[in-house]
């Protein structure tokens, strides 16, 4: 079994290994839990996201005014698609959340963290395109 948090209402579910290709939905609210998007998150619900997923996180940190920033978000968009059964993804704006950014020492957008069971595993700073971001993720064990 693997837990997952419910993108739409933070609900964590468990999900049988055997059902992550099979789009599982929430039990609470019917939302597909994988839906190969990136979640928007801020600080209320980060820490439940983070911690409770069974799936490694993968988390850009951003800011609107950030040309490398939009630059790099259809390539995050498109790996988050074609990795959502072994990776959730999510988005941190680092304006809007500056404290999440202080507290993971976010020196220079974009920064992709990853983490594993609310951990953090590996950081690259730098835009990248969908097969640099799976490149990186394949040396992260992912």
């Amino acid at each position: 079994m693997v837990e997952l948090v419910c993108p739409s209402c933070f609900t964590v579910n468990r999900v049988p290994n055997e059902r992550l290709d099979q789009q599982p939905k929430c039990g609470k609210c019917g939302v597909p839990l994988q839906q190969g998007l990136p979640v928007n998150l801020d600080t209320a619900q980060f820490d439940r996201f983070i911690n409770r997923n069974g799936l490694p996180v993968l988390v850009d940190f951003w800011a609107d005014w950030c040309g490398p920033c939009k630059m790099m978000a259809p390539a995050f968009k498109q790996s988050a698609a074609e990795m959502a059964s072994k990776v959730s993804f999510a988005k941190v704006e680092t304006e809007a959340e500056q404290s999440l950014a202080a507290r993971y020492n976010i020196r220079s957008i974009p920064t992709l963290v990853l983490f594993r069971q609310g951990k953090e595993v590996g950081r690259m700073s730098g835009a990248l395109d969908a097969n640099g971001i799976t490149r990186w993720l394949g040396t992260q064990g992912v």
